[in-house]
């Protein structure tokens, strides 16, 4: 799932771009580039990928205050915050992509290496 491949065969990738390209961000394939399996199923199919990047945000932001309270406690509120906001807007782009990925996986079942491959008219 985080290494963002294929639900179906686990080798294809599921994006067009890595999370960082900004112009491509969250642009994915239509079909599997090995297996040609499907990523969408139906219309909206990945609005509720929103719920599992709410969750992986706030996992993060709870990550990087515990890592503020153990390596630098002395730390204003103010700062504390500030470092969090600043982590988070950084992972946005790997949180967006990861809860898109991990939304597939929930839902778009493992097939084999050759799962879905087509044969050849």
């Amino acid at each position: 799932m985080l290494r963002m491949k294929c639900p179906y065969c686990r080798q294809g990738d599921l994006f067009v771009s890595h999370p960082y390209d900004l112009r491509r961000a969250g642009d994915m394939h239509e079909n599997c580039p090995q297996c040609h399996g499907r990523f969408t199923i139906e219309p909206g199919f990945y609005y509720g990928a929103m719920y599992v990047s709410y969750a992986l945000m706030v996992a993060f932001g709870v990550a990087f205050w515990v890592a503020l309270q153990v390596l630098a406690p002395q730390l204003e509120l103010l700062t504390t915050v500030l470092v969090i906001i600043g982590g988070l807007l950084l992972l946005t782009p790997l949180a967006y992509a990861w809860s898109k990925s991990i939304w597939a996986h929930m839902f778009l079942r493992y097939k084999g290496a050759r799962g879905h491959i087509q044969k050849k008219s």
